[in-house]
């Protein structure tokens, strides 16, 4: 499995097995999963700090819901959410706090709060976006979407959906460095649950170990994804009842993942997370 040695700023990050982990911070009154639940500042900062003491290597803040169908919110009412929290953890963690936006007015506001990595969904679509990453000097994850949030879940279709996620990018990747960010300086995420079917993101763990030619770190993201529900409503419907099984079955798709070659998952139960990659270490270690 391939590592990574990540350095900038303050921070250094050596990225390999077993994975680290982002916690992700949804400080939105919408998401998918904890929508509202951390959407006031001080409830938000508990739950960073939280999972700061569960094991979180990077806490990733986002203040626009990117569910299938969310409407979107303008900069300033994302700046509002965002830049409150991340003023008020950076004065007080030692771990880096990622982004979550596909605006440059955002992630700039956010960088200016203390944030030290960019998580943009879009891939550079902002014209800015590259401006800012390359200007703070700080990581930035492309990740894969056909479509939009929006449109995403509406009729998603490939031919070869692994190669195709593959040159999309690596032309991200290309797009990026030609804009000025250091290719060391670029994460990519698969995008699992953005434009996929279930099939689709079984594939897309299945075959993880092809985005390694890219020879940059690998983000995952299927915590709590909608294929997990499918999946168990088809197979096993009576388990839906049980509170903690679309958590079961996000730590299946965190290990193999792992397995396969992620560097970096993240994740809304850090504690379990946490749990699983410490015994998957140990087996392999044994």
């Amino acid at each position: 499995m391939k590592s990574y040695a990540l350095a900038w700023q303050q921070y250094h990050l050596k990225l390999g097995f077993p994975p680290m982990i982002m916690g992700i911070l949804n400080v939105t009154p919408d998401s998918f999963s904890d929508g509202g639940q951390f959407f006031n500042p001080e409830m938000a900062i508990k739950h960073a700090q939280q999972m700061i003491a569960h094991g979180a290597d990077i806490i990733d803040i986002g203040g626009e819901s990117t569910r299938p169908f969310a409407a979107p919110v303008s900069s300033d009412q994302e700046i509002q959410r965002v830049v409150p929290v991340i003023s008020a953890l950076s004065k007080s963690i030692t771990i880096p706090i990622s982004i979550d936006t596909s605006k440059a007015v955002v992630a700039d506001a956010a960088i200016q709060a203390g944030a030290s990595i960019i998580n943009d969904i879009s891939s550079l679509k902002d014209p800015d976006m590259a401006m800012v990453a390359r200007q703070a000097g700080v990581p930035v994850i492309l990740m894969h979407m056909q479509g939009t949030p929006q449109t995403m879940q509406v009729a998603p279709k490939y031919e070869n959906i692994i190669e195709e996620i593959f040159h999309e990018l690596n032309y991200y990747i290309e797009k990026a460095v030609h804009a000025g960010i250091k290719k060391e300086m670029i994460i990519v995420d698969p995008g699992i649950g953005f434009g996929k079917t279930v099939g689709d993101n079984f594939a897309i763990i299945q075959h993880l170990a092809r985005f390694q030619d890219l020879d940059v770190p690998l983000l995952i993201g299927s915590s709590r994804k909608s294929f997990i529900r499918k999946t168990l409503e088809k197979y096993h419907p009576n388990f839906l009842d049980e509170p903690n099984a679309i958590e079961c079955g996000t730590q299946a798709t965190v290990a193999v993942s792992a397995l396969n070659g992620a560097q970096i998952v993240r994740v809304h139960n850090v504690f379990q997370t946490k749990i699983t990659l410490t015994l998957l270490r140990a087996i392999q270690n044994d």
